[in-house]
């Protein structure tokens, strides 16, 4: 269990744990000069009679210019012991971090009265009222209260029998999810090298493994780094575990590539965000609601950066009322389901507001539309299975199922079990589930949709998957229509022929006179490469009439042998093939395919070249802007890379 300290400059905070621990959480030679804490201490109670468990202390600072260090050291707190002295009573600072603590959602801990050496006992009962008064109607209201002395030692022994009491009865309840480490504080050590301390949020890790800094660095990939040894609750152990305190001795990374606020944690949950979706609780106290473009301090983990708030659910957050809102971050932070989080003003003197992350995959784009809202209610469950079906249920478009996973910091292997009325399309981290009433009303669009294009263009072979998302189901996610499409075609509501999706009937089977025909036609067609016959000139080459031989081309187009580039003019896959390998590499070295250049690098004429580069657009291997054509979808044609290239 971890505990934190709270309460206002010079109550006894550090006095009181070095009374409970016999550590001196100030460290820093200015600490010791100016008698105050300046940066997050920490000290340890063995648990007697369990071996390796311990009691971690917090000791946060009380000066209001040191709030940002206390919130980084009380987001990752199990219990908070808010400390105020008989002689001084209720502050400001004791109020703004009881503030603090249930904003952070904090709702076991106790009152330390500190001092009472210096004063009656009349004065210790008024400073109780103010307490009690002060939390009513907050999670901490049944807080019990200690009168102790951290000079003389009075009612310390009680204090620290209550402690170690709660340590028997507390759970963990995110011990099953992923690792992650909220680091507070990067040193090196002589002879072990780059040491980051910090509270494990979640999950567990061991020496040896492979774990990830988040945020890594702008524009790369994370890197893994190896876990060389662990401290759990400042003894040598083989892993670390939710709820603890922890020193990772990392290898393969320095000092300097690493700062306060970053996290360590499992592979299978890196991730970064700059704008996350929030439930938020103003203060009741707080002067001014909050606004959209309210620019706020806000507090993740142990990091904070300047945000811009946008209300969801309404247009203002009023003082005392609890909402959904976005915080577009200044800066990618970590983030994930579930963390709580504080706001601070602009000007970083006083507390807001403060709540949970819903979503860390926030949109910037359709973030106010009532399926939006209906999505971050969903989210807002706290059981994943329930909040994964309900989410199916509202979300026409599916749950990415790698997301939801990660945002919970889970694996994705977690949510092999769908809850019931859920169907899972994909595998791996391309799975999705979706409601089944939703997902059958897709694919009867898509059914729709490619029966469309059959009645108008019954002389081509259909469609290919990406023309038909962007005509049919374009919000859909290009994974989720993949794998929508591959079952679509395992269940024989669609077949394929190369690149073209068609319905089963639209795909006709070749007669003994057709397949004869087709015979002396394939290789006519062929040894033109990138400039076949028309039909006409192919007809009368074999001596068959141009009707005739226009219905076989056609059948074979839709089979998917070959492809109409413009009516009358089919190419076969080798030479489309061949000429999507040149756009490719046009692309590639000018950023765009001209006319012109694409006209030279095939030994084209100019209206053949245009009559190509237009059939690539119509069939979305690439996109028309002005006068250039972009590639949209590279593996269309080409399905091996190193050959496109060669």
């Amino acid at each position: 269990m971890i505990i934190g300290t709270a309460g206002h400059i010079d109550h006894g905070k550090t006095r009181l744990v070095r009374a409970l621990t016999g550590v001196d959480t100030d460290r820093l030679p200015e600490e010791k000069k100016r008698g105050i804490t300046i940066e997050l201490g920490y000290a340890y109670l063995p648990v007697d009679g369990c071996d390796g468990e311990a009691l971690g202390f917090i000791d946060v600072p009380g000066h209001e210019k040191f709030i940002h260090t206390m919130l980084a050291g009380a987001t990752g707190i199990d219990f908070g012991l808010i400390v105020v002295a008989a002689d001084d009573g209720v502050m400001p600072q004791t109020r703004e971090h009881v503030d603090i603590l249930t904003l952070l959602g904090v709702t076991a801990g106790a009152v330390v009265i500190t001092k009472i050496d210096r004063v009656d006992h009349e004065r210790v009962a008024v400073v109780e009222q103010q307490m009690r008064d002060l939390l009513r109607g907050t999670g901490l209201a049944r807080a019990p209260v200690f009168a102790v002395s951290s000079t003389s030692g009075a009612g310390i022994d009680v204090l620290r029998e209550h402690l170690l009491a709660e340590q028997s009865t507390h759970h963990r309840s995110r011990a099953d999810e992923q690792f992650r480490l909220a680091i507070d504080r990067v040193f090196t050590l002589e002879g072990h090298g780059t040491v980051v301390t910090g509270t494990v949020f979640s999950g567990r890790v061991a020496t040896g493994d492979r774990v990830v800094l988040v945020p890594g660095q702008a524009g790369k990939p994370f890197g893994e780094i190896r876990v060389r040894g662990i401290h759990a609750q400042n003894r040598r152990a083989d892993e670390g575990l939710a709820g603890q305190r922890c020193a990772l001795n990392l290898a393969g990374i320095g000092k300097d590539d690493i700062a306060r606020g970053q996290w360590i944690v499992a592979p299978d949950v890196a991730m970064e965000s700059d704008r996350v979706d929030v439930s938020l609780t103003i203060l009741a106290g707080e002067k001014n609601p909050l606004r959209a473009g309210t620019q706020v301090h806000a507090h993740l983990g142990a990091a904070h950066c300047l945000a811009r708030v946008i209300p969801l659910d309404r247009d203002t957050l009023a003082p005392g009322e609890s909402g959904f809102a976005q915080l577009v971050l200044s800066r990618p932070l970590g983030a994930w389901h579930g963390d709580r989080m504080v706001l601070r003003d602009a000007s970083a003197t006083r507390t807001l507001a403060g709540g949970r992350v819903l979503d860390p995959f926030a949109p910037a784009r359709y973030r106010r539309t009532p399926e939006r809202l209906a999505c971050l209610n969903a989210q807002a469950m706290d059981d994943p299975p329930e909040s994964l079906a309900q989410l199916a249920r509202v979300n026409a478009w599916g749950v990415d199922l790698a997301r939801f996973a990660r945002a919970r910091s889970r694996s994705v292997q977690s949510v092999r079990t769908l809850p019931a009325g859920c169907v899972r399309l994909g595998i791996g981290s391309d799975a999705f589930s979706f409601d089944a009433m939703r997902l059958a009303t897709l694919t009867a669009t898509l059914l729709a949709a490619i029966e469309a294009h059959h009645a108008r263009h019954p002389e081509e072979a259909g469609m290919d998957a990406p023309r038909l998302k962007r005509i049919a189901l374009p919000k859909l996610p290009d994974a989720a229509m993949s794998a929508l499409v591959a079952t679509m075609l395992a269940d024989g509501h669609l077949v394929q022929s190369g690149v073209w999706l068609a319905r089963p009937s639209h795909v006709e089977m070749l007669n003994q006179q057709d397949k004869l025909i087709a015979d002396r036609v394939r290789p006519l067609i062929a040894e033109g490469a990138f400039d076949p016959p028309w039909v006409r000139d192919i007809a009368r080459a074999i001596g068959h009439p141009e009707a005739l031989v226009r219905g076989v081309l056609a059948r074979l187009a839709r089979r998917g042998e070959l492809y109409a580039v413009v009516k009358d003019l089919y190419y076969d896959a080798r030479a489309i093939d061949a000429l999507s390998a040149i756009a490719l590499r046009l692309d590639e070295s000018d950023r765009t395919v001209r006319a012109a250049a694409f006209r030279d690098a095939t030994g084209l004429g100019r209206k053949r070249a245009i009559q190509v580069l237009e059939f690539f657009d119509q069939v979305g291997f690439t996109r028309r802007q002005g006068d250039d054509h972009k590639v949209r979808n590279r593996k269309m044609f080409v399905k091996d890379e190193a050959a496109t290239a060669a």
